[in-house]
């Protein structure tokens, strides 16, 4: 049964992988991406989803939330790295996506669920990343400040000490592509990209790392 399932929300997946693939190849310009990579990524990330499930890593209450991240996250991540870009087509679904999934572990969720710890986390998580994005725009782009207000929302529901380990893991992330791509192109004997790496991937990756595997479990949040 565990398999079955698993398999069933690994095609779901996918398929959530290929419709974010979709939409963005209808975003303005189209940020257009691989449909392998989106099937594959959200696939195999979907699984691990499922088997952290089954183990019981986290009440089952939570686990709309991650399979949301990844359906979105995958798409996102690649049309950032394609194209140093994160259309509005996924970034602004993704509130109320994540709304939804976290009013759905609000309910599920014995005793109080901490909304207002989620509401927090969107706004300070994404007011921090606009205040970076008025100081030095060309370092963070529009689409990561709003990116970092759905992302901040799930954060927020673990604590600020979540908040933080994310920014931190984000930016250490982003740091080591900085280093990775400025070592391929001396290799290259080519200049390293002007607009170095995306911030978004790191993001996205910090977040999802965060929810899958807590480090001292989401019910702990909930009290």
């Amino acid at each position: 049964m565990e398999l079955v399932l698993t398999l069933f929300l690994a095609v779901a997946g996918a398929g959530a992988g290929l419709t974010g693939r979709w939409l963005l190849g209808r975003a303005r310009p189209p940020a257009a991406v691989p449909a392998a990579s989106c099937a594959l990524g959200t696939a195999l990330l979907t699984a691990v989803v499922a088997a952290r499930w089954w183990g019981q890593a986290w009440p089952g209450w939570w686990l709309p939330v991650p399979l949301v991240l990844t359906g979105f996250g995958v798409p996102l991540a690649l049309a950032d790295l394609a194209h140093r870009r994160l259309p509005n087509v996924l970034t602004l679904p993704l509130y109320p996506a994540v709304g939804l999934a976290l009013g759905i572990a609000a309910v599920a969720a014995p005793g109080t669920a901490p909304v207002t710890g989620a509401l927090l986390g969107a706004l300070v998580f994404g007011g921090a990343h606009l205040l970076v994005h008025l100081a030095a725009p060309a370092a963070l782009g529009a689409g990561d400040v709003k990116l970092a207000g759905s992302l901040g929302a799930v954060l927020g529901v673990g604590g600020w000490a979540v908040l933080v380990l994310a920014a931190c893991l984000a930016a250490v992330a982003a740091a080591m592509a900085t280093v990775v791509a400025a070592v391929v192109a001396r290799l290259r004997r080519a200049g390293a990209r002007r607009h170095g790496v995306p911030h978004g991937p790191g993001l996205l990756a910090a977040t999802w790392l965060v929810a899958v595997f807590p480090g001292t479990g989401w019910e702990v949040a909930y009290g």
